[in-house]
Formats: structure tokens, sequence, C-alpha cells
């Protein structure tokens, strides 16, 4: 028999997280809740629902919450983690652990969109899900249809891949970044989740944009060439068509207006710059990449 705990990132949750509690319970071993810093009574309701309350004196963000979970989960073979607001329906927990129980993953993702677009995710959302969806990939090489869930499955053992540098609701990214890095197998099986409840947090377009600027952020650590290189070929080439251009109307005697001639050095420089920019970051990447791995064995 496998011990499942399940972690659950609360922050003002006192009219959901009792019923999550006790319905989560039906499939997990342990229930750890990480109160970061409600000022309702969401600790106390989840203590008498049974479940292991840690608190943060101040609100950290989810990120700091599941660091916490994390930490403490001890003793367990694998740990989920799901939202406390009621969103995420526990009895799906059992499909989540499967995979690692078969031993086909060491990480399962729970998609909505698994098998093509949920009907009740708001358009607004699903449109800046898929272009979070991307940048994850181009970022990670992780291909997932729902990279911001909050609904995973973890083997144990994984726990030392994670970071946990984001204290926000970048956490979902990052994790998956993390699980690039060191190699773990990810699968994603079919989940279902409720709209119609309260969600606390951050604007949507505001927390889709905060996700948006941290993964490229990492694409601009970790993929110079795709942040600077590429776009600096493309300016470049684009300012010596229009020198080329410029040069063919010069010769059959036609004159050269300052402002594209101007734009023209400029698109030519900076696209010059960038790749070499990218070409240099992308070698000293590479040679810290090597040393580490030296380090290590």
């Amino acid at each position: 028999m496998k011990k499942i705990c399940a972690i659950l990132p609360a922050y003002n949750e006192e009219l959901a997280i009792g019923s999550v509690i006790v319905r989560s319970k039906e499939f997990v071993d342990n229930i750890i809740v990480v109160d970061d810093g409600s000022t309702d009574g969401t600790a106390e309701i989840a203590t008498l629902a049974g479940a292991t309350v840690l608190r943060h004196v101040k609100n950290l963000g989810k990120g700091a919450a599941l660091r916490t979970g994390f930490a403490a989960a001890d003793g367990a073979d694998i740990i989920v983690m799901l939202d406390a607001d009621g969103q995420h329906e526990p009895t799906y927990i059992p499909a989540l652990v499967k995979p690692i129980l078969d031993g086909e993953a060491d990480i399962v993702n729970g998609s909505r969109y698994l098998d093509g677009n949920n009907l009740g995710t708001p358009l607004y959302r699903r449109f800046g899900q898929i272009i979070l969806d991307k940048a994850v990939h181009i970022n990670s090489g992780i291909k997932v249809t729902d990279s911001q869930s909050g609904f995973r499955a973890f083997a144990s053992w994984t726990k030392s891949a994670f970071r946990f540098d984001t204290d926000g609701m970048a956490i979902e990214s990052e994790m998956l970044d993390d699980a690039a890095r060191a190699g773990l197998r990810i699968k994603e099986v079919k989940i279902g989740v409720r709209y119609d409840v309260r969600k606390r947090g951050a604007n949507p377009i505001s927390h889709g944009l905060t996700v948006l600027v941290n993964v490229l952020h990492h694409i601009e650590l970790r993929r110079p060439l795709f942040y600077f290189t590429i776009p600096g070929i493309l300016f470049a080439a684009i300012g010596i068509g229009m020198g080329l251009e410029f040069l063919m109307t010069f010769q059959k005697g036609g004159n050269l207006n300052f402002g594209p001639t101007l734009l023209m050095i400029l698109l030519t420089l900076l696209g010059s710059f960038l790749a070499l920019t990218g070409i240099i970051l992308h070698s000293i990447s590479r040679l810290l990449s090597e040393f580490r791995r030296e380090q290590k064995y």
C-alpha cells in the first residue's frame, strides 16, 4: 500500500475548505493544509475537518505555501496538490495517482483540455491558457495541454527536483520547468473542474500576464538563441533587405530618404547585436551546464 498525502494551499477559504477536506479523506491517508496568512476561519475549520494545518503569519503566495507543504510531506509515497476553493473534484485523485502506482509516470498533470476544449472554460481564459502552454513548451520542452493546472500528483522522491523560487501563482510553470531539467516523466489525465465556485486571488488577466513574464524570463536565461539570436537575425535580414532595395533605387537614379535609411541602419545594427548576444549567452550557458555536470560527478 502506498501512502498518499494531499497538500492544500489555502487563503481565506473557510466556505469551501471543510468540504474539500472531507471529500479528499476518502482517497488519501493524510491532508496538509497550508494556511497562507488567512484572516478568516480557514485554519480552524481545516483542523476540525481532520487536516494537519501549517500556518504562515502573513500571505506569501501559492508557491510559498506549496514549498511549506512539500517540505512537511515526510513519509508519503505520493503527493497530491489541489486547490482548497472547491474547484477541483477530489474524486479524480485515484485517476491522478494511478500512472504513478503503475510505474508509468513520475508526475501526473490533471488537464481540463486533454480531450479538447472544456466548454465550461470562459473564452478569454482558454485563449490565455493556449498562449501560456506554448510559452511553457518553448521554455521547458514539455508539451502539456494544461500547463497552469493546480491539480497534480507527484512521486514523493521528486520533491528534491523543485526549487520553489516562485512564491506566487507562477509556481505551476516553474514546477514543469524543474521537471524538465530533472528529466522526470510527465503524464496527463483528464479532470473536470467547477467554475461556479468563488475564486480568490489576482485578476485572471493580471495573473496570466505575470505567469507569461515569468516564463519569458526563464526563456531569456535558458534559451538565449531563441530569445535573442532568432529575433536578431530577423531584424538584420529586414535591414539588409531594405539596404539592397535602397541600393537598387540609388543605382536607377533615385534619392535616398533620411528616415528609411536611418531605420535600415538601426535594424541591421540592432539585429547583429542581438544575434551576437544570443550566441555569446548560449556559449556561456553551455559552459556553466558542463561545469555543473562535472561538479556533480
